[in-house]
C-alpha cells in the first residue's frame, strides 16, 4: 500500500471527478439494494393476491420492523392507485422494479463516467512526469539502463497502474457500500439467516487470499521480460544494417524467441493464477448460497419464521453480495500486480538527479574572458579517463584536442556541456564553476556538433530550429547557407518543409552533418564544441562540412575534438592527449617542428 499512497497523489488534481464518482456510487449501492427489496411487494401481489389490503398509512415502529413497514407502505400506495384491480397492482409493482433497476444502472454509468476522467488524467500525468524525468536524468543513467526497459515503464507499466491501482478507486466506495446496504437489508429480513452467512464468508475470503500471495513476484517477472524484449527490438531496428551485413539475423531471432518464450511462461503462470480468482470466489459464493437455501428453506417450511417472498428477495440480496465480493477479491490481485508496476515507475520518478542545479545557481547570459579547466579528474566507472587535466581556452580562440581513441578527448566535450560532472577539480567559465551555473544557461552559451548527426523525424526547418524560438525564415536560410546546406535543401521535394525521415535517413551523411551545423549556426552561441564532426564523412562531404565549420567558427571560441588532423591545422592551440593527460601542445607548425607524437599522427594521415 506504500506504493499506492505514492501513486494516489496524482489523483489530487482530479478530486472533483473522484467526489462525483463517490456520490453516484453511493446512489448506485442504495438502488442496487432497493431493486431487490422491490421484488418483495411484486412477489406478494403474485403469490398472495387475496391477502388483506393496507388501507391505512403505516406508522414506522423502529428498525427491527423496517421490512414490514416497507412492505406495508408499498401495499398502501398500490391500493391507493389500483384499488382491488389485481392486474393493475401487478403492473405497478413491475414498474417499481424496473424504475429501481433503471436508477441503479444510470447511477452506475455516471459513477464510471466521472472516474474515467480521473483514471485517464492520472495516466496522462504519470506519463508526462516519467517523460520529464527521463529527459532530465543524466546520460550516465541511461548508459546503465536498457532503452526498451524505460519504454516499457512509460508504456505498459503505467497502463498496469491504471488497470490495477486506479480500479481500486472505483471499488473503494461502490463495492463496500453495496455490501453494507445489502447486509443491512438482509439483517432486516432475517437476523438468524444473516448470522449463518457470516460464519462462511470469512472462510471463503481466507481461501481466496491464499491464491494471490505470489502474484507480485510473478507480475514483476512479466514486466521485466517485456522491458527486455522491447530493448532488443529497439536495438534491432537501430542496428538493422549491421545485423543484415553480418548475417546475424538468426542470432537476434534466437535472442528474441528466448525472451518471448520466457515471457510466455511467466504470463501463463501469472494469468492462470489471476484467472483462478474469479471461479474460486464464484464457487465459494455458490457454496454459501447453497447453505443459505438449505437453512433458509428450513426457516420457511419448518419454522415458519420467514415468509416465502421475503426468502426469495433475501436470496437475491445474498447473490447481490457475490458481485462486489468478487470485484474486491479481484482488486486485491490487481494491487499485487500493480505493486510491481508502481515499483518500477517510482524507481525512475524517485531517482535523484546528481546534475540538479544548485540553490542560487547563476543564470549566466554572456561569455567574456576564458574557459578554465582546472586539475580535473574523471572516471565513468572504476578507471580514470582524465587525471589532473588542466587547460585554458581564451575567448575567440580555437583549441583542438587530438589523440588516439580512448585518450579522453570526447570526455572533455561531455564535461564542458555538463552531461557529466567532474570527480575532482573544476571547470570555470569567466571564473565561475559551471556547477554553479544553471544547466539551461550553460548550454545556451554552447553549441554542439557531434560525430553522429542526431536528427529527428520532422521537417528540415524544425530540425534546424530545434530548441530555438523566434527565428525568421530568412535567418534559417542564412544559417543553412553558412553550413553549405541551402543548395541541397532547396532541391528537396518541399524544400525546408520536407520531412527527412527517422533519424534523417532520407539524407546522406554529409547532408545530415551540414543540417547539424546549420542548427548550431542558428543558435549562434559564443562557445562552439565540435566532437569529431567530420570523421564519418567522405572526402567531398568533408570539404563542404569543413568549409561550413570554418565559416561558423569565425570570431567564436571553439573547442574542436579532431580525428582528421587536416581539419585543425589553423587552430590557435593544438593539445595532444594520451591516456587522459596532455603530452604536447602548441600550433601546428610548432608541433611539427618538435617531431613528437603529433608529427607521427600527421605522418600516418599523410598530410605533412
Amino acid at each position: 500500500m506504500n506504493y499506492f499512497k505514492k501513486i494516489i497523489k496524482y489523483a489530487i488534481p482530479y478530486k472533483k471527478y473522484g467526489l462525483l464518482n463517490v456520490l453516484f456510487n453511493i446512489l448506485y449501492a442504495f438502488f442496487s439494494t432497493l431493486s431487490f427489496l422491490a421484488l418483495i411487494p411484486m412477489l406478494d401481489v403474485i403469490f398472495k393476491p387475496d391477502s388483506p389490503k393496507v388501507t391505512v398509512k403505516p406508522v414506522f415502529e423502529g428498525v427491527s420492523k423496517i421490512i414490514e413497514y416497507f412492505k406495508e407502505t408499498i401495499s398502501f400506495y398500490i391500493y391507493q392507485v389500483a384499488g382491488d384491480d389485481k392486474a393493475k397492482a401487478l403492473m405497478l409493482v413491475v414498474g417499481l422494479v424496473i424504475i429501481t433497476f433503471f436508477f441503479k444502472n444510470i447511477f452506475n454509468y455516471l459513477a464510471m463516467y466521472f472516474i474515467t476522467f480521473l483514471r485517464n488524467g492520472v495516466l496522462k500525468d504519470i506519463r508526462n512526469e516519467l517523460y520529464k524525468k527521463t529527459i532530465e536524468l543524466p546520460l550516465a543513467y541511461f548508459s546503465e539502463k536498457r532503452k526498451g526497459d524505460t519504454m516499457a515503464r512509460i508504456g505498459t507499466d503505467v497502463l498496469e497502474i491504471q488497470h490495477s491501482f486506479l480500479s481500486i478507486l472505483e471499488m473503494l466506495v461502490r463495492e463496500p457500500l453495496t455490501i453494507v446496504f445489502t447486509i443491512v437489508a438482509m439483517v432486516a429480513i432475517s437476523f438468524k439467516l444473516t448470522l449463518f452467512v457470516f460464519i462462511f464468508i470469512p472462510l471463503s475470503g481466507y481461501i481466496i487470499s491464499l491464491i494471490g500471495k505470489s502474484l507480485k513476484r510473478k507480475s514483476d517477472n512479466v514486466q521485466k521480460e517485456q522491458g527486455y524484449f522491447l530493448s532488443l527490438l529497439e536495438e534491432t531496428l537501430g542496428g538493422l544494417k549491421v545485423i543484415k551485413g553480418f548475417t546475424a539475423e538468426k542470432e537476434f531471432q534466437q535472442k528474441f524467441e528466448d525472451s518471448t518464450n520466457r515471457f510466455y511462461h511467466y504470463s501463463n503462470t501469472l494469468l492462470n493464477r489471476t484467472n483462478l480468482a474469479s471461479p474460486a470466489s464464484e464457487f465459494l459464493g455458490i457454496g454459501v448460497i447453497a447453505v443459505l437455501l438449505w437453512y433458509g428453506g428450513q426457516l420457511v417450511i419448518t419454522d415458519g419464521s420467514l415468509d416465502g417472498e421475503d426468502f426469495i428477495a433475501y436470496m437475491g440480496l445474498a447473490y447481490n453480495i457475490l458481485t462486489p465480493a468478487k470485484a474486491i477479491s479481484k482488486a486485491s490481485y490487481n494491487v499485487k500486480r500493480g505493486n510491481a508496476a508502481a515499483e518500477r515507475i517510482l524507481e525512475i520518478l524517485e531517482t535523484k538527479n546528481p546534475l540538479e542545479d544548485v540553490e542560487n545557481a547563476v543564470d549566466k547570459k554572456t561569455f567574456d574572458a576564458e574557459i578554465t579547466i582546472n586539475n580535473i579528474s574523471f572516471k565513468y566507472e572504476d578507471n580514470y579517463v582524465l587525471k589532473d587535466f588542466s587547460l585554458s581556452i581564451p575567448k575567440g580562440k580555437m583549441v583542438a584536442l587530438v589523440g588516439q581513441s580512448g585518450s579522453g578527448k570526447s570526455t572533455i566535450a561531455n564535461l564542458l556541456t555538463r552531461f557529466y560532472d567532474v570527480n575532482e577539480g573544476a571547470i570555470l567559465i569567466d571564473g565561475t564553476d559551471i556547477k554553479n551555473i544553471k544547466k539551461h544557461a550553460l548550454r545556451q552559451l554552447e553549441g554542439l556538433v557531434t560525430q553522429d548527426s542526431i536528427l529527428f523525424n520532422d521537417t528540415v526547418k524544425n530540425n534546424i530550429t530545434l530548441g530555438i524560438e523566434g527565428k525568421s525564415d530568412e535567418e534559417i536560410m542564412d544559417a543553412a547557407k553558412i553550413a553549405n546546406a541551402h543548395e541541397f535543401i532547396k532541391d528537396l521535394p518541399n524544400g525546408y518543409d520536407t520531412n527527412i525521415g527517422d533519424s534523417g535517413n532520407k539524407l546522406s551523411g554529409g547532408q545530415k552533418q551540414r543540417l547539424s551545423i546549420a542548427r548550431a549556426v542558428l543558435k549562434n552561441p559564443p562557445i562552439m564544441i565540435l566532437d569529431e564532426a567530420t570523421s564519418a564523412l567522405d572526402t567531398e562531404s568533408e570539404k563542404l562540412v569543413q568549409d561550413a565549420l570554418e565559416k561558423m567558427m569565425q570570431n567564436r571560441t571553439s573547442v574542436v575534438i579532431a580525428h582528421r588532423l587536416s581539419t585543425i591545422q589553423k587552430a590557435d592551440l593544438i593539445v595532444v592527449m594520451q591516456k587522459g593527460k596532455i603530452v604536447e601542445q602548441g600550433t601546428h607548425e610548432e608541433l611539427i617542428s618538435k617531431s613528437g607524437i603529433y608529427k607521427k599522427l600527421v605522418d600516418m594521415q599523410s598530410i605533412g
